[in-house]
């Protein structure tokens, strides 16, 4: 990789970091401000993926049931609502974001900032209606997001942070983290934490290396594999598919033939700019995180449009 190009093709967006790592190696290394790699930071939406690593953690110890579970289960007041198909709701439905619910994340009746106006959350998201069957299709939902959290404080009888320091920061070396409550002391499942930026990459290799972290398997690979394996396509306007709390897509790129090669990748995603995107047969992880200085909005495509074309360069 030629770092010298990619320094000059990432300088117009004004970065707050970009961290790349090949084969286990920091290979790129770039903070716009000296102190930003000591800094707690949002990761805003990356949270999401840091709870599907817990819940998969949580299911692999039992103390969570298998993902064909129904929500019910835990909510038994699904089972009386007047839409007899929210009892049909499963976990691995909150998971991939396909419990059907009628929800516009940024604004409208059913939304996430109406939610976190509510005096209680986990009530505010199962009153809501449907408006597909549950796993039929992908509606964006911090809602659901807290609805595990919730599953996985219940199961684990921990707080979700204190439950993440034992299993999953501390094997890591997380060591300072903030993360916010709901108004029942719940952690937030779906935004609210703040981490280093070389957290992030720390997390995004735990994933390349399918759960194990140094002599230690954290998660157990065949959750790895099925938690970032698309489960359902997204939904307009964005591309490619989700999985357990991850996102998955595609790239097209010439080979030394000019042979098209396809490249699959997945990644967590956050609002502003917030990126760990992880390449398994590239051997590669890239953070990218941002916080709306400059001009520059368009940081959901840098990497795309500035990162992959020089990563797969020939």
């Amino acid at each position: 990789m030629d770092t010298s190009k990619l320094s000059a093709a990432l300088a117009p967006y004004q970065l707050r970091s970009c961290l790349i790592s090949s084969e286990a190696r920091l290979v790129f290394e770039h903070y716009r401000e000296t102190g930003t790699a000591g800094e707690l930071a949002k990761i805003n939406s990356c949270t999401k993926s840091i709870l599907s690593a817990l819940v998969c953690i949580a299911m692999q110890k039992g103390l969570l049931p298998q993902p064909e579970t129904l929500l019910a289960e835990f909510y038994p007041r699904l089972r009386q609502d007047r839409d007899p198909r929210k009892a049909a709701i499963t976990l691995e439905h909150l998971l991939t974001m396909s419990a059907g619910f009628n929800w516009t994340e940024f604004g409208g009746r059913n939304s996430f900032p109406r939610m976190t106006r509510s005096e209680n959350w986990i009530d505010f998201v199962l009153e809501q209606p449907l408006s597909h069957n549950p796993g039929e299709h992908m509606e964006y939902n911090s809602g659901v997001s807290q609805l595990l959290a919730a599953l996985l404080a219940e199961g684990t009888g921990l707080p979700v942070a204190r439950f993440a320091e034992s299993e999953l920061f501390g094997p890591l070396g997380f060591e300072q983290y903030e993360w916010e409550q709901d108004p029942q002391g719940i952690h937030t499942g779906g935004f609210g934490l703040r981490l280093r930026p070389v957290h992030l990459l720390r997390f995004g290799q735990l994933y390349l290396q399918r759960g194990q972290w140094e002599s230690r398997q954290l998660i157990a690979p065949e959750l790895v594999d099925r938690s970032t394996q698309t489960a359902i396509l997204a939904e307009a306007p964005r591309r490619g598919g989700y999985a357990w709390h991850w996102w998955t897509d595609s790239y097209t790129h010439s080979g030394d033939a000019a042979a098209k090669t396809e490249l699959q990748y997945y990644y967590a995603r956050g609002y502003g700019g917030q990126f760990i995107y992880v390449l398994p047969k590239q051997e590669t992880v890239v953070v990218l995180t941002q916080d709306h200085r400059g001009k520059q909005k368009r940081a959901a495509d840098v990497f795309r449009e500035s990162v992959l074309p020089i990563l797969t360069a020939t």
